[in-house]
């Protein structure tokens, strides 16, 4: 299948490595240069505004979707190619799913996490079959690949985790396992 669009899950801050802000520059523009709609949560700030910056100025398409809540805290993206507005955080989540054939986890919190571990329980439950590629920038991810490891050794897991979520150490990595 090839992949027309991907959602990104990712900080609306910056982190405290600046490999963060870099390689979401770089997925943000390869992504556009290789016609890959960009589908994301809808903010201007942090990673999650980076990439969509970047994406936008190489001529990329990226549709952002938020919730109301964040619109009254003047989260939004105001130049996106498509913003849509929900009236939920679960809405949101269902339309940044429906929207993509796969998501790109870069490093983020709470809500980077929650969106992930739901994409793979809808997985798990044959809600749908999308994978999920994590950008382990600089090992960000190694303990989550260690957590879910662990799991499956001790018997938590239904089927083999590794076929839905593929741990890439580079943009350029991602990209390969895209196609």
């Amino acid at each position: 299948m090839k992949i027309a669009a991907v959602t990104i899950f990712c900080g609306s801050k910056p982190g405290n490595d600046s490999t963060f802000l870099n390689d979401a520059n770089q997925l943000g523009k390869l992504l556009a240069r290789n016609g890959v709609t960009m589908v994301y949560g809808g903010g201007n700030k942090g990673i999650m505004g980076a990439i969509a910056n970047a994406s936008l100025s190489e001529g990329g398409k990226v549709i952002g979707i938020i919730p109301k809540i964040l619109i009254e805290w003047e989260a939004q993206h105001t130049g996106l190619t498509e913003l849509i507005v929900t009236d939920s955080m679960h809405s949101r989540k269902l339309l940044l799913y429906d929207k993509c054939d796969a998501a790109i986890i870069l490093p983020g919190g709470m809500g980077t996490m929650d969106e992930l571990f739901e994409m793979l329980t809808w997985n798990n439950l044959g809600i749908h079959e999308k994978k999920a590629f994590v950008l382990n920038t600089n090992g960000y991810y190694n303990a989550l690949n260690q957590l879910l490891e662990t799991m499956d050794q001790q018997g938590f897991m239904y089927d083999s985790w590794r076929k839905r979520v593929i741990f890439c150490d580079t943009v350029q990595a991602i990209m390969d396992a895209l196609k």
